[in-house]
């Protein structure tokens, strides 16, 4: 279903925002104006024509309650750069950027980021000795006293808190390894995936509580969609929108068709806009299962949320 489908078919169900009419999720040029609340696709391999670059990975600017916020930085920094160009997006104006995990298709970006923005705030998954950084106490290691100071680490007298080196460094890196409030009504939900593969990789999403309802962004979803929806339904069990990757790529029929049924049935969620690794037979499952529920969120589409706050 494209986006402009979606206007016409949904217009009832957005329509009432608090205090002003919702825009509708229809691909247009990023505003300027930090009141408007939309996220904006700036990184995916798929999408329609434009002077955009389709690649594999992930970014997007969402827009909401005054800040704009990156979540995650793509694969490449060119195509990074040329895609909030073509957006009139600039990457130098932000209140804080959000990287969902490790991997390259997600921080490939960041070069580009940081040569327009080096101070940033970056919040970052604190992952045990990760390419973010981290820090562990001198405790974790156990300790001889009956050998030489020169055998000995730190010559017997370490520091409490070791502090390990990050791939940018300089740059403003906040580590998280708990689920919290950032922002007004803005949360990161932390877990730690325990899939093959990427077994005790942390992986941050974010979930805005606006008044229609949760609106959760995810990056891979390694830890679980279905697991990143029942954490963020703490914050708030209504759960109005759920955009980004999936990770349903490689999944088999039935796997797809229960995570499909949870999102739905389990959890109604009342409208999903899958992209990046979310996969093609996934995105056929939810249009069939969500209809006019299903929001088209390919390379420069932006989807509209809500522009007050509770």
């Amino acid at each position: 279903m494209t986006s402009g489908s979606w206007v016409i078919s949904s217009s009832a169900t957005l329509l009432l925002m608090v205090g002003c009419a919702a825009t509708t999720p229809a691909a247009s040029e990023a505003p300027t104006d930090a009141a408007k609340a939309q996220i904006t696709i700036l990184y995916d391999a798929f999408g329609k024509p434009s002077a955009m670059q389709k690649d594999w990975g992930y970014a997007a600017l969402i827009e909401y309650g005054g800040k704009r916020i990156l979540f995650d930085s793509g694969n490449n920094p060119n195509i990074l750069a040329q895609n909030a160009k073509v957006k009139n997006i600039d990457l130098s104006r932000l209140d804080f950027v959000v990287m969902s995990h490790r991997h390259g298709d997600h921080m490939g970006g960041l070069a580009y980021l940081l040569k327009v923005n080096p101070t940033v705030k970056i919040y970052a998954p604190k992952d045990g000795f990760g390419i973010y950084g981290a820090d562990l106490p001198s405790s974790f290691y156990r300790k001889d006293p009956s050998l030489p100071p020169e055998q000995r680490y730190y010559s017997g007298a370490p520091p409490d808190i070791m502090r390990f080196g990050s791939a940018w460094p300089g740059a403003n890196i906040q580590l998280v390894d708990k689920t919290g409030e950032i922002a007004p009504n803005i949360h990161l939900i932390s877990l730690v995936s325990d899939k093959p593969g990427t077994l005790e990789m942390r992986e941050l999403s974010l979930a805005i509580n606006t008044p229609e309802g949760l609106v959760i962004v995810v990056g891979c979803s390694h830890p679980g969609i279905d697991k990143i929806v029942e954490a963020a339904s703490t914050i708030n069990p209504h759960i109005h929108m759920i955009a980004g990757g999936f990770h349903l790529v490689v999944a088999s029929d039935p796997d797809i068709d229960k995570i499909v049924v949870t999102l739905r049935d389990t959890y109604r969620v009342e409208f999903v806009a899958p992209g990046h690794c979310s996969g093609e037979p996934a995105f056929a499952a939810l249009q069939k299962a969500f209809g006019d529920r299903y929001l088209f969120a390919g390379l420069g589409t932006s989807l509209a949320l809500s522009t007050s706050q509770k």
